[in-house]
């Protein structure tokens, strides 16, 4: 009875637009939370325990089958012409009184038997895993942090020792229970307070969430976190595995493509103390060992059916135990030699970088630049935005308000020559063949890349609401305008939401190119004097509720992309011949996302970034700020990145003249 209350008054509060939703790769909430600790070793000590909610989190739903098809078809409406779909409606009608009619019942069986997680978790897990082509562009997104608002600490030494002390302390702040829970406050101020977490640390943690929940709080799943330290993804024919040691108390250090390693965790569990890690680090940057002609992190950008062979042949050539220190790092730090020109040079640089100086396997990396610029690389299996944003917020809140190494500080007077390793590898000629081969392989890939980006500063998130839209909306209408200037077409478009509300939720899709903003997008596009200002706000209006209500439907787990992958997977695992309704052409084309979309605004990052998900795509980062929108645009040769942007600025540009009353020119 409490679930279903849950869901009903969950849906409620997202009708009423009051919660905002989630995304991944993404967006997470970035509450800014009133704490600190007089302890060195944490970043704060929570009244309520880190995994307080974790059991009593309510369960991802599985959608009615009848709700996904009629989701799946209204999707499918904008894409195709009346033939072809009056087609894919048969296929999806008879699929859906049909096998798939009892593939949904066995999913729902199967959820039923395993109520320790959710329906999609071991088939999204299984999907990234099994994945053969490179992680590098293909999976690993960045997010950079903005600038120390301090200048004098974006000094590459003292920046990089300050975000590796506040990564320990958060690190051990969770492992100690003691991180806050992460918890969207709709009533912060019944919700967000110490009288209240000092009564709900003491529900029993199997009912705490429904203690939350009545105070109108909902706490998130937070099962992604302990991946995020000691945990490396390793490559092994046909699918990988997720690896994790927590005993590891060392750091990997990469510049110009040699590995180090050097205690950041004391034998006692205590974090170093910041002057020596300085030194560390100092010692590092120091180091005049010429680039190894053969640097091993290259092979983590290889097809992993490739690295999976070669790390089997490095393991035989006795290098066990170094790989074994990789593996069971805390993280990886990258100092990178070079200086940064302007942000397109930051995205390429944190997206890939020179394939020497990365090891693209590590859960996440640190990369920090000459000129002190920094960000995070993350592999993508493992988890979402979610746990990875919560973890940078904290960090550069950390590291900006709490700095434990200054510019005038000295470092410890250490001997960092024998506390610091440089990892030696034993490299045969067929294992140095490999490293040339994927050095090939890499430079080839991320040549064909071009990232561009757009600023527009008429108008934010703040001018849209006093309209009454969805500043989210009128973002992703945009790039279905600008789509629709640039080629011609409407095309599949995948919009990230994360299901983080849920136990072991992963994310939903929203489809953002619908029948609303095709006929918006063609009106003001190919018909720019056919319609009043009035009707063409209209049209505004209907596609910002139509993409409210989809939003709102994803971050419920009520689409459907999730619904028919896990249906797909399950006859897959049954060895059943694939239903008609994945053999249909318009399946794949729905799930060939040209226009591949995730949002992120937060006071850490500066910008985020990806490559397209397919050759012929565009991968789109973008944020909307109170009073200016701006995106960071990928694209391989088959798409024109720069004129894309242009088309996008254009769309804005009418969208805001209209909701000013102004014609369209």
């Amino acid at each position: 009875i409490m679930a279903h209350l849950f869901y009903m008054q969950f849906y409620a509060t997202l009708k009423s637009g009051n919660l905002k939703h989630l995304k991944s790769t993404a967006t997470a909430l970035t509450n800014q939370r009133n704490y600190s600790s007089k302890d060195g070793q944490y970043l704060h000590k929570s009244i309520v325990p880190t995994m307080h909610y974790q059991k009593s989190l309510p369960r991802l739903p599985i959608p009615k089958l009848d709700d996904t098809i009629r989701r799946y078809l209204a999707a499918q409406r904008p894409l195709l012409n009346d033939d072809q779909f009056s087609t894919t409606e048969k296929v999806a009608r008879d699929f859906e009184n049909g096998v798939g009619k009892q593939l949904h019942e066995e999913l729902v069986l199967q959820d039923k038997q395993n109520k320790h997680t959710s329906y999609i978790s071991a088939p999204w897990f299984d999907m990234y895993l099994s994945a053969r082509e490179s992680i590098v562009l293909n999976f690993n997104p960045f997010m950079s942090f903005n600038p120390d608002p301090k200048t004098e600490y974006n000094d590459q030494l003292v920046r990089a020792t300050n975000m590796v002390a506040s990564a320990v302390r958060f690190m051990k702040t969770l492992r100690a229970g003691h991180l806050e829970p992460e918890v969207f406050h709709l009533n912060p101020a019944k919700s967000d307070t110490d009288s209240f977490k000092k009564i709900i640390r003491w529900v029993p943690s199997s009912l705490s969430w429904y203690g939350a929940y009545l105070v109108n709080a909902y706490p998130l799943d937070m099962s992604q976190y302990f991946r995020l330290f000691n945990a490396t993804r390793i490559p092994k024919q046909g699918k990988d595995e997720l690896f994790t040691d927590a005993k590891g108390r060392h750091l990997l250090v990469m510049r110009q493509g040699h590995m180090y390693v050097f205690d950041v965790v004391d034998r006692n569990g205590n974090l170093v103390k910041p002057d020596e890690i300085q030194a560390h680090l100092k010692h590092i940057l120091s180091d005049p060992t010429p680039a190894p002609a053969h640097p091993l992190g290259l092979l983590t950008s290889e097809n992993r059916d490739t690295w999976a062979k070669l790390r089997e042949k490095l393991l035989a050539a006795g290098n066990g135990e170094v790989l074994g220190l990789v593996d069971s790092a805390l993280f990886c730090l990258c100092l990178d030699d070079e200086s940064m020109k302007d942000h397109i040079h930051v995205s390429h640089n944190m997206l890939y970088g020179d394939g020497a100086n990365r090891w693209y396997d590590k859960s996440f990396s640190i990369i920090m630049t000459k000129c002190g610029n920094s960000a995070i690389n993350f592999e993508h299996s493992w988890g979402d935005g979610v746990a990875v944003l919560r973890f940078q917020n904290e960090v550069f809140r950390d590291t900006t308000e709490n700095p434990l190494v200054h510019p005038g500080s000295q470092p410890a007077s250490v001997d960092s020559a024998s506390a610091v390793r440089r990892l030696q590898f034993s490299l045969d000629a067929e294992l140095e063949d490999g490293i040339t081969k994927a050095k090939e392989n890499f430079h080839a890939a991320v040549s064909k890349l071009t990232i561009g980006s757009m600023q527009f500063m008429k108008g934010g998130k703040e001018q849209l609401k006093k309209k009454k839209l969805s500043p989210d909306a009128i973002a992703q209408l945009a790039f279905q305008m600008g789509f629709l200037r640039q080629y011609g077409q409407t095309v599949a478009t995948y919009e990230s939401c994360s299901t983080a509300a849920f136990k072991h939720g992963r994310t939903e899709t929203i489809r953002p190119a619908t029948v609303h903003t095709k006929r918006c997008a063609q009106a003001f596009v190919q018909q720019p004097g056919k319609h009043t200002i009035d009707q063409l706000i209209g049209m505004l209006s209907e596609c910002s509720k139509y993409h409210g209500q989809l939003t709102k439907e994803a971050a419920m787990g009520q689409g459907f992309d999730r619904h028919l992958f896990a249906m797909k997977y399950l006859a897959n695992s049954k060895g059943q011949a694939l239903p008609n309704l994945y053999q249909d052409p318009a399946y794949a084309a729905i799930n060939h996302n040209i226009l591949s979309t995730s949002t992120l605004t937060s006071p850490a990052v500066s910008l985020g970034g990806f490559a397209p998900v397919v050759p012929d795509g565009f991968g789109v980062g973008y944020g909307v700020h109170d009073d200016w929108m701006g995106c960071n645009v990928s694209s391989y040769p088959e798409r024109n990145v720069h004129q894309f942007l242009q088309c996008v600025q254009k769309s804005l540009d009418d969208i805001f003249s209209v909701l000013e009353g102004k014609p369209l020119g």
